[in-house]
């Protein structure tokens, strides 16, 4: 948090008049106070806690992103499934006056997203960086409302719609995002970007969605399609790779060594392309 110091005016106390009819008395005091100003979204990302995942902003562009969705100060913002967003939302929500919700995965998942989950609350108990961290829970048919009906500003969520569509439950998500959501609220989603040209598997296996599949999941939700975005756009990538999104960094998945699919395998060209081109999507619930 950056600070400055001013003197106050000079604050002027008039005494009340006794009932004896005595004059009033003036105390004159001068008080130095500290100021406290919040530090702004580049502030947050110029940190040096940032420094092992900054080398990812030129693909994710996160300031551009989060002002696109209209995250900012003293609002509620739930970020479902969270992860790299989080050391920029948390820090900067916690400066400015409002909360950030982690909507995490529930126990039903398995021992190995229970252990992620602790995992995420212990990187994040720091409450003097990243505020009192609120959580909820989305996943699956059984888990209840994943936070308080009508309680988020600004619901998020990053390159997850293709895991629900996987799971047979992304209508579901929309859905629940919609009942989190203030009227008014903005509903943000970023997606691996299906061109419209391409057949769109309804499973999502291909990790790639197409944007007109998602506004429809929107609009069947109750929500109001505010606009799109190019921010996270990549022309190089034509989203028809051997391994789907995944053979682009960061995950750069390549086939077993010696394998028929080994043989023309150019693993430098899908390095060269970068990562995705992505679907910037914001949405609205209704007044």
């Amino acid at each position: 948090m950056k600070k400055s110091y001013v003197l106050s005016l000079v604050v002027a106390l008039t005494g009340l008049t006794a009932c004896n009819n005595n004059a009033a008395e003036t105390t004159n005091k001068i008080v130095e106070a500290e100021v406290q100003t919040p530090a702004s979204l580049a502030d947050v990302l110029a940190h040096s806690r940032r420094d092992e995942e900054r080398a990812r902003d030129k693909f994710r562009n996160p300031k551009e992103t989060l002002e696109f969705f209209e995250v900012g100060p003293n609002k509620t913002v739930a970020e479902v499934w969270p992860g790299w967003y989080t050391n920029i939302l948390a820090p900067y929500l916690n400066e400015n006056g409002g909360t950030y919700v982690a909507v995490m995965y529930p126990d039903s998942f398995g021992e190995r997203a229970i252990e992620r989950v602790n995992a995420f609350k212990d990187k994040y108990s720091d409450a003097e960086t990243y505020g009192i961290i609120e959580y909820g829970v989305f996943g699956g048919k059984d888990h209840g409302a994943i936070m308080p009906a009508e309680s988020a500003d600004v619901v998020l969520t990053f390159r997850n719609v293709h895991n629900w569509m996987g799971s047979g439950y992304a209508d579901q998500a929309f859905a629940e995002f919609y009942a989190a959501l203030k009227p008014g609220g903005i509903l943000g989603v970023v997606e691996h970007r299906l061109p419209e040209t391409s057949l769109q598997d309804p499973r999502g296996a291909t990790g790639y969605v197409q944007e007109s599949y998602m506004k429809d999941l929107a609009a069947n939700a109750g929500f109001e399609f505010v606009g799109s975005s190019e921010i996270n756009a990549n022309p190089k990538d034509t989203a028809d790779h051997p391994y789907g999104v995944w053979t682009l960094p960061p995950s750069s998945r390549t086939p077993e060594e010696g394998s028929a699919e080994a043989t023309d395998f150019n693993a430098e060209a899908y390095k060269n392309i970068g990562e995705s081109d992505r679907a910037t999507l914001k949405f609205r619930k209704p007044l």
